[in-house]
């Protein structure tokens, strides 16, 4: 079976737009595949072209060159069968829970009632029942992350792409929301692809952790099969003897490039 999401050799260069022959080359010759019902951790140091690769791969970005394949085909413009989780919520102020969980099935044509209905059965689903007419600023931070699943939950996406979800939340509901996250992925198993900070994070969740170069022109340097037993939680899993093993492993790959990208970080401040 073709992968659900293959990039493959992409360099993305940007120019500047003052000094049009000044370029910066944020990616070169990465590829990375994704199975479906396989989800996949990608880390590396900051600033080294994770949040440009989900781009790439969600279509909102175009490769300087190299090739997108969805399920096998090319992919030409936005990435439809992907659902895209930001680092920040892109919920509207203006609407309610139920409203901003309801609006990617409006502009699919879903009719307003039965999109409602399924807007409410996702809140449900993801422990917001009786929260629906609450507006955002009346939402807690999980209660935000919550509905933002919910909203790309809801579109039933091929692929999942997230973005550092839960980099913003205290600990204790970070882990409530990785466990969910693992919960609801286990009941339909989509494609996932996960772009994190926390190396905890990364090996507690996937099957299989990607690790970055610092950049410019990041590309990856190792890859590791997480071959813990599921289900798993996640505060749970990290006191396992293979756990500690693992994150020994893949942080000795990642530690040189993390030192890299803050040196890189204190030049350009000076």
């Amino acid at each position: 079976m073709p992968h659900a999401l293959e990039l493959q050799d992409i360099t993305v260069t940007f120019r500047s737009k003052d000094d049009p022959g000044q370029r910066y080359t944020a990616v070169a010759g990465t590829t990375l595949r994704i199975a479906a019902g396989e989800f996949v951790s990608v880390v590396g140091p900051t600033g080294c072209g994770k949040s440009t690769l989900l781009n790439v791969g969600a279509g909102l970005l175009q490769a300087s060159s190299g090739e997108v394949r969805v399920f096998g085909e090319p992919l030409v413009g936005l990435n439809r069968r992907a659902g895209y989780m930001f680092q920040t919520e892109a919920l509207m102020p203006w609407r309610s829970a139920i409203d901003n969980v309801m609006l990617g099935l409006q502009y699919r044509g879903v009719a307003d009632a039965d999109a409602r209905e399924q807007a409410r059965a996702w809140l449900a689903r993801v422990g917001l029942a009786g929260f629906e007419d609450r507006y955002p600023h009346q939402l807690s931070g999980g209660m935000r992350k919550r509905t933002a699943l919910a909203q790309v939950l809801a579109l039933d996406p091929d692929i999942i792409l997230m973005d550092e979800p839960f980099s913003a939340l205290d600990i204790q509901t970070r882990q409530l929301m990785e466990n969910e996250v693992l919960e609801l992925w286990a009941a339909k198993k989509k494609a996932v692809l996960f772009i994190t900070h926390d190396l905890d994070e990364a090996i507690a969740m996937s099957d299989r952790v990607v690790v970055l170069s610092a950049g410019p022109a990041t590309r990856p340097i190792g890859e590791f099969a997480i071959d813990l037993p599921r289900p798993r939680d996640v505060a749970e899993v990290r006191n396992q003897p293979r756990f500690v093993e693992l994150h020994a492993r893949i942080w000795g790959e990642l530690r040189e490039e993390v030192l890299k990208g803050y040196a890189q970080q204190l030049q350009k401040a000076a």
